[in-house]
């Protein structure tokens, strides 16, 4: 037997202001994304924001549906976005934020399984790390530098692409 232990590095912020230009940015406009966010359902809005290596910046949100689970959630439209538009873009960062008006949002919400699995399989695509800001508005931030470190035993199955 042997016993393997996983470490996760991620940077704590106490707040977006001290995020560099570019991550503040990132951040600010996943914040905008949430007013594009249609949840009548759980009004929970997700917003996301993603920085391509061209610097060109794609916004997603999260689209419910009556009809559950046909919805999806803010990560997934970006991504699936980006693959539709630029099918061999590379995708450098992202940042993720949520708002509702039915609580405060005191820690920054992560992504479900579902769209860290979609997230590996785009950082394998492209072979490099995408980097990945949790942002909680008026508050703390995680930076994670990669999606591997979220979902460290994503799917993969290299016989799938023969």
């Amino acid at each position: 037997m042997n016993l393997i232990n996983l470490n996760i590095i991620f940077e704590q912020y106490k707040g977006v202001e001290e995020l560099n230009e570019n991550d503040r940015l990132l951040c600010e406009l996943s914040e905008q994304a949430l007013a594009s966010s249609y949840s009548p359902y759980s009004k929970f809005r997700v917003g996301t924001a993603i920085r391509l290596a061209s610097g060109e910046i794609i916004l997603g949100s999260n689209q419910e549906n009556l009809a559950y689970p046909s919805g999806l959630c803010a990560e997934r439209v970006a991504l699936f976005s980006i693959g539709a538009a630029y099918p061999n873009a590379v995708i450098e960062s992202m940042a993720i934020t949520a708002q509702t008006d039915n609580f405060e949002i005191l820690k920054p919400v992560t992504s479900c399984g579902g769209c860290l699995q979609v997230m590996a399989e785009f950082e394998r695509k492209q072979s490099a790390p995408i980097e990945v800001i949790f942002y909680c508005l008026n508050g703390e931030v995680l930076k994670v530098p990669s999606v591997k470190s979220l979902l460290p035993f994503a799917f993969v199955e290299d016989r799938l692409e023969r």
